[in-house]
């Protein structure tokens, strides 16, 4: 099985649905993940994900189009900018649309700002781990 997931800058939200999903399908699936734009894999990202296990630091941030030669059975856009831009793949894959927070935006100090972080990967991956994979 492979799977995609999309977000505006590949650096936070689809890292961590990246990270999620490969930890939960271990070697089952192919995890990808892209942005509209890359602008690298955010630090903070990599700190809260590391908190819970999941290493993300040799991911790399990747853009749509790095990946329209493969034909995935999922395509996921976490954020409205990749469902608008999202390009069409190989095959007829289930695209599903689930919005989240944007992290990167977030304001305070930098330990309110690491909560933030903290809670969409909470959210992220109770979403993807109680996705009907077989519906």
């Amino acid at each position: 099985m492979n799977i995609l997931v999309l977000c505006t800058g590949n650096s936070c939200r689809s890292q961590m649905a990246h990270g999620v999903l490969k930890e939960f399908f271990e070697d089952e699936a192919n995890i990808y993940s892209a942005g509209v734009e890359a602008h690298g894999v955010n630090p903070k990202t990599i700190i809260v994900m590391d908190e819970i296990g999941i290493d993300i630091s040799d991911h790399t941030s990747n853009i749509l189009q790095d990946y329209i030669n493969i034909q995935f059975d999922y395509v996921f856009t976490l954020s409205e900018k990749a469902k608008e831009n999202c390009p069409k793949y190989k095959g007829e894959p289930t695209k599903v649309h689930q919005l989240f927070l944007d992290p990167f935006d977030a304001e305070g100090t930098e330990e309110e700002v690491l909560e933030i972080y903290r809670t969409v990967r909470d959210e992220i991956e109770e979403y993807f781990t109680e996705f009907d994979w077989y519906e």
